[in-house]
């Protein structure tokens, strides 16, 4: 069984025990748990109900077990030619490291 679940305006397929890296979540501390209801889909055993635009009832129980992990460095680079401009910018993303506990629908 698993469902597609919208978590801070992106999608995630959550099956039970599954670990997901999602946008850092406000408020979040290790051990706590979180419920999602926004869930655009679920497959039971091949029993697929799709939402329009939520499926009624269902929700996603996760743990939190990392609060704050940060993600790998971008970095942004801006030139134009012959212009003598050069601009080297960067960021590190920051997310949360979820477990999922149950799906229930």
């Amino acid at each position: 069984m698993y469902a597609i679940v919208e978590i801070n305006g992106q999608q995630f397929k959550a099956e039970e025990g599954k670990k997901l890296f999602v946008h850092r979540i406000k408020d979040a501390e290790a051990g706590k748990t979180v419920e999602f209801d926004k869930v655009l889909l679920v497959d039971k055993e091949g029993n697929v109900t799709v939402g329009a635009p939520t499926v009624d009832g269902a929700k996603v129980v996760v743990e939190v077990v990392n609060p704050l992990v940060k993600g790998d460095k971008v970095i942004v680079f801006k030139m134009k030619r012959r212009k003598d401009y050069r601009v080297r910018n960067g960021h590190r993303a920051q997310f949360t490291e979820v477990t999922v506990k149950s799906v229930i629908a």
